[in-house]
């Protein structure tokens, strides 16, 4: 098989993971899936990536590769350093020295204790390019997780039912909104270093991330005059947009009409032509303003009806529209979803499944060549010094 120009560029890259959590460590996991040696740097004194704890009570207790930590560090290499011991740092240093990209999330204090601030590391690598993610940006030292970033960009206050409370996205959506951004911003340092010869540093922060990604929902204020506000899964600007509703064989599905066409072919399947003469319903703009209504005249008429067999019918017409399927075999039953699955078998024989994060097709991609497992604390080390750094039998020792 012919392996792509673009493959091998990606393979001759050497990448310095110290982020932990799932922020940085995910733009890690992508770019070992591009190919990358992605070198996971972990903290000796706690034993690793804090995720490696975070565990489920069915999870058994005697592996360090949690369900959490997996789902952002497969095809990687672990090792552990003490970076408050100057060996380690030099282990570190030697490392950066060689590495096209460094991925972390120390504050400043913490670049300046290790000796990896700006000018150190342009003095180690003219080339490497670093990337730093942030809570609220460098110059603020507050900390914050994804359930505080959710909450201080606005989604966590907009999201939920209308009489309800706010409600956090039980995935940590500003981490993950966080990492396309810094994967962008990776590629065009890439492709910059690429013609020029140097690298850069980008810094990223959770708080900026989030906001640039309330999209539609910071129009409606900055432009509608609109406080935007808990709608459940209805949508504020489309109508029926997002809405659930109960079919006959009691499963869920959810529309999503977002043209005049689209409606009109809906009330033809549901057999409510009339809707289309009614003033509340005969556009856009008065539907969102009636959306109450409109839901109960739909529900009314979708509950005539079995799930599989309404789908097929709106499917066949071009109306989208879905089925609300359970995170078990519903889903990943889906041929979408199988093509996205990794496996592997972790050090000790036992079979671990993932999902990939690269899920658009490129040449620098060979599915069948498959990731190794995500990696147990420190099982690299021997690698990493020996091959990767060729230090002797005394480096080795001290």
């Amino acid at each position: 098989m012919t392996i792509s120009p673009l493959a091998d560029y990606f393979k001759s890259l050497l990448v310095i993971e110290t982020a932990t959590i799932l922020a940085g460590p995910s733009v890690g996991m992508f770019l070992a899936e591009l190919g990358a040696t992605v070198i996971k740097v972990e903290n000796l004194r706690t034993q690793g990536d804090t995720t490696r704890r975070w565990k489920l009570p069915t999870e058994t207790t005697e592996s360090d590769v949690s369900a959490y930590f997996s789902a952002v560090n497969w095809g990687k290499r672990s090792i552990g350093l003490d970076l408050a011991q100057p060996a380690h740092q030099q282990i570190l240093h030697d490392l950066l020295s060689r590495a096209d990209i460094f991925l972390h999330n120390f504050r400043a204090f913490a670049l300046q204790k290790f000796k990896l601030d700006e000018a150190r590391l342009r003095a180690l690598n003219e080339r490497l390019i670093c990337a730093q993610v942030t809570a609220y940006g460098e110059d603020d030292p507050r900390p914050g997780f994804d359930a505080i970033l959710q909450a201080e960009t606005g989604f966590t206050a907009i999201n939920g039912l209308p009489d309800g409370e706010p409600t956090k996205m039980p995935v940590a959506l500003i981490d993950v909104l966080l990492a396309h951004q810094m994967k962008e911003a990776l590629l065009l340092a890439l492709l910059e270093r690429n013609l020029t010869g140097r690298g850069q540093t980008v810094s990223l922060s959770l708080f900026q991330a989030g906001l640039s990604s309330l999209v539609n929902q910071a129009t409606n204020y900055l432009v509608g005059q609109t406080v935007p506000q808990r709608r459940g899964s209805d949508h504020p600007n489309i109508s029926p947009y997002g809405t659930i509703f109960r079919t006959k064989d009691q499963q869920e599905i959810v529309l999503a009409v977002g043209t005049e066409i689209q409606f009109q072919k809906l009330t033809e399947i549901l057999d409510c032509v009339a809707l289309l003469g009614d003033s509340r319903f005969q556009s856009n703009s008065a539907r969102v303003a009636h959306n109450a209504e409109l839901k109960a005249i739909l529900a009314e008429r979708i509950a005539q009806f079995e799930r599989d067999a309404l789908l097929n019918r709106l499917h066949t017409a071009q109306i989208p529209a879905g089925a609300v399927r359970a995170i078990d075999a519903d889903l990943f039953a889906q041929p979408q979803a199988q093509a996205l699955l990794l496996q592997a078998e972790t050090s000790a024989g036992q079979p671990l499944m993932g999902v990939r994060s690269v899920a658009f097709p490129t040449s620098a991609v060979n599915p069948a060549e498959g990731l190794s497992a995500p990696p147990h604390f420190d099982q690299d080390r021997d690698y990493v010094l020996r091959e990767l750094l060729q230090y002797s039998d005394e480096q080795v020792a001290k």
